[in-house]
């Protein structure tokens, strides 16, 4: 259905109003003055009949003399009157106009009945004897008190109906003219009515975008006025609320995206509300995209889906460690989950909380193969001090080749015991200064370093004939803490000594390379198979346990080595292949 705008509803009933108005009141005037003048002919013509009647014998009306219609031709001419003598019976005795012996009998004029019954009559219709419109005024000529005839008077009405014509095509251009000027002034006074109420219609919209800076203007009529003010307390109440809700809307959305844990709203369909970047990072998917959509379709992860079923049926908060594979990668979570209420406190979803407690998991499995590790590695050396012990105390005391040897295994496993607690401590503290960001680097030198860590396994290697090559310029320089990169080469150079062949070689080469410092340690001894060098790191890992064992060694040295370069911001990286060599590169920042 077609709708009209104000303008058009309010103009075009001002100006019917206006048309309506003016017709009725040119046909109320032009009926005035038309009755204004029948009446005035009327008067006039009573009052000449009367005077007319005065002049009349009534004998001769009786014996119908022809002398009365010579004088109903002489007043007629005289007052230009139209003059009718008519005798009881109807019979026309004089005219004014005609030959009364032409004329029809008048009995039944209607004018004439009236006056034979002593009235007087008024009758305007067209005459077929003069051929125009007549008002005819008939009076009862009765000397006496009988009526013996009737006097009637006539003019024509043509001037009249001529003056009227006249005057309606007066009222009629005045009626168009008015109508004109009123229609311009219904116009605008319908515009000036329909102006305020589309400027609140322009605002109302502008309000329903948003868009509050501009008001409405407060002018017009009271109504109008009042409805403006209204409309703008409106509008600024409803800026303020927008404003609480955005900024409401806006601090929620900064704590779910600053939140560690992932967050999942979703309805009582299991369709997703809300999820914010925690989440969708946990479980491998974009959280915009994924808004709107079934979590079926989204997450397809049978045990959260499952908890998520749970946590929509729950009546009271429910959690549940989960296991996901995410990316290839084995991913562990926390769930926690409660129902989501409104404010009549109707249920209209869940929410999840995950937390990624793969880490915690991680360092939990650690920790139980380091405690398991380190019971194995003390119970070695513990077992043969033990050992020795209960052989000395059954007797070989008393044998002195035989307690010499098993004092000397016992000094040997307490050896290996304290190099173990060594490591273990040495490896604790750089653990937790490099988490407390407690190593101090300074600005060094790096070949006193490494000549001081050469010189300390110089014995070592001078036992087996090593040589040892030292390829570093004086004034190759990085920060540094010194103590602990000379433990972390003298590792290094140790471990090449110590499975490297009598009469081999071992290099360590320091060379400056774009914005990082390469530090090598190259032999040339029995290699490591590529199956090991993954794990190489890991605290207590041995490429072959045994020999490392029967040779002191601790399981921890590499480990220690990994965690002193990370210490300086770098890394290291191990190449080997069996039976040509191994090279461990450590890679140090320059600054």
């Amino acid at each position: 259905m077609k709708r009209f705008s104000l303008l058009g509803l309010i103009f075009p009933t001002f100006l019917l109003l206006v048309i309506a108005a003016l017709v009725s009141i040119s046909w109320y005037v032009s009926g005035s003055v038309k009755q204004f003048y029948y009446d005035q002919v009327q008067d006039d013509l009573e009052k000449r009949a009367y005077l007319i009647a005065e002049r009349v014998d009534p004998d001769k009306v009786l014996l119908a003399d022809a002398g009365l219609d010579r004088l109903a031709k002489r007043l007629g001419a005289h007052i230009q009157t139209r003059i009718t003598i008519i005798r009881e019976d109807g019979r026309v005795l004089g005219d004014s106009e005609e030959d009364p012996q032409l004329m029809d009998n008048h009995a039944t004029r209607p004018e004439v009945r009236s006056a034979m019954r002593g009235e007087t009559g008024v009758v305007i219709r067209f005459s077929r004897t003069l051929q125009q419109g007549m008002m005819y005024v008939a009076i009862p000529f009765a000397p006496g008190e009988r009526t013996v005839g009737v006097m009637r008077t006539a003019v024509s009405v043509a001037h009249i109906e001529q003056a009227l014509g006249d005057l309606r095509q007066k009222l009629a251009y005045f009626g168009l003219l008015m109508t004109l000027v009123l229609a311009v002034i219904s116009y605008f006074v319908a515009r000036r009515i329909s102006r305020p109420l589309e400027e609140m219609k322009r605002g109302a919209v502008r309000f329903a975008r948003g868009n509050f800076d501009r008001t409405l203007p407060v002018k017009g009529a009271a109504e109008i006025s009042a409805l403006a003010e209204a409309m703008n307390r409106m509008a600024g109440q409803l800026d303020e609320r927008i404003q609480t809700i955005v900024e409401q809307r806006n601090e929620q959305q900064a704590m779910l995206t600053s939140m560690v844990e992932g967050v999942l709203a979703v309805d009582m369909q299991e369709n997703i509300l809300r999820m914010n970047q925690a989440a969708g990072k946990l479980v491998g998917v974009d959280p915009l995209e994924a808004t709107g959509r079934s979590v079926h379709e989204v997450l397809r992860k049978a045990d959260l889906l499952l908890f998520v079923g749970d946590a929509l049926q729950a009546s009271r908060p429910v959690e549940r460690d989960i296991a996901l594979r995410v990316d290839g990668e084995e991913r562990y979570l926390q769930a926690h989950g409660s129902i989501l209420t409104d404010a009549q406190g109707q249920q209209i979803g869940a929410l999840v909380v995950l937390n990624d407690v793969t880490r915690l998991r991680r360092l939990e499995g650690i920790r139980r193969d380091f405690v398991a590790n380190v019971s194995h590695e003390l119970k070695t050396p513990i077992t043969a001090i033990r050992g020795s012990a209960e052989t000395l105390a059954d007797g070989a005391i008393d044998t002195p080749d035989e307690a010499h040897r098993f004092v000397a295994i016992v000094a040997k496993q307490a050896d290996r015991l304290n190099a173990i607690i060594d490591d273990l401590l040495a490896l604790s503290r750089i653990e937790q200064e490099s988490e407390r960001e407690g190593i101090e680097l300074e600005s060094g030198q790096l070949r006193p370093v490494l000549e001081n860590a050469m010189a300390i396994c110089g014995h070592a290697a001078s036992e087996k004939r090593i040589e040892m090559t030292l390829n570093c310029t004086d004034d190759l320089q990085t920060r540094i803490n010194g103590p602990l990169l000379e433990q972390a080469v003298i590792n290094l150079l140790t471990n090449a000594i110590k499975y490297s062949d009598e009469g081999s070689r071992v290099v360590v080469d320091a060379v400056q390379l774009g914005d990082v410092i390469q530090l090598k340690v190259q032999d040339w001894g029995r290699g490591i198979p590529a199956e090991h060098l993954s794990r190489l790191f890991e605290r207590f890992y041995r490429v072959d346990k045994a020999r490392s064992r029967e040779q002191g060694g601790t399981g921890l040295g590499l480990s220690i080595v990994k965690h002193i370069s990370q210490a300086h911001g770098g890394e290291v990286k191990v190449h080997s292949r069996p039976e040509e060599g191994s090279s461990f590169t450590i890679t140090l920042p320059v600054c």
